[in-house]
């Protein structure tokens, strides 16, 4: 049996449930936690928000684009973050696995499979939760600058944008992948590493 590190370590991992790379990345985190000494910590950002000032991308403007964060933000509040987790789980399955793109069925969805009060839904038609929702955003995008995407991850204490990734590494090499991203992390000089993508995201 091959050995596996045990090195603690934590990520904070900012996401938006509607992107199909922070999906991706964040479930390579949960598969880093099986094999790595990791804990995670869950923070909402927008898509909206990060592009409410560029109207010729197609989440310019779209307000509707908020309720799940609305509905994640508001359980949270009344029930803790495990429902940030569990919320996002149930969302990003309807979104990514079962090409579910109706939003309000994809809340309604999502808060029975986890387990969470169906009227939280309600929170989606309100912009109560809006100031929460840029709170987190903006913290997550201080750490790392404007020009970038989601998912935001800090990889203990030491932000970027992604890893951005089309496939899910598994055990061993979901780990291996942790690991060459906390060296790069530890450099106070590193900043960016990046090629074009050549693959759309695998969601199968």
């Amino acid at each position: 049996m091959t050995e596996t590190s045990t090195a603690t370590g934590t990520a904070d991992f900012w996401f938006d449930p509607l992107c199909p790379f922070a999906w991706l990345t964040s479930r390579w985190i949960l598969e880093v936690a099986t094999v790595r000494d990791l804990q995670i910590h869950w923070h909402p950002m927008s898509l909206v928000i990060l592009n409410e000032d560029n109207p010729e991308n197609h989440h310019y403007g779209r307000t509707d684009e908020l309720a799940p964060l609305r509905v994640i933000v508001a359980a949270q509040e009344q029930h803790g973050d495990e429902a940030v987790k569990a919320l996002y789980d149930a969302m990003g399955t309807q979104i990514h696995h079962r090409d579910n793109h109706d939003l309000p069925d994809v809340i309604v969805k999502a808060l029975a499979e986890a387990g969470l009060p169906a009227e939280l839904a309600e929170a989606g038609e309100s912009d109560r939760y809006d100031a929460a929702i840029r709170e987190s955003h903006e913290d997550g995008i201080d750490r790392v600058g404007q020009d970038v995407g989601t998912p935001v991850v800090a990889i203990n204490g030491t932000a970027f944008f992604g890893p951005v990734i089309t496939r899910v590494p598994r055990g061993e090499d979901a780990g291996t992948l942790w690991d060459a991203t906390v060296t790069l992390a530890g450099f106070p000089g590193f900043f960016e590493l990046k090629r074009s993508r050549t693959e759309a995201p695998q969601l199968g």
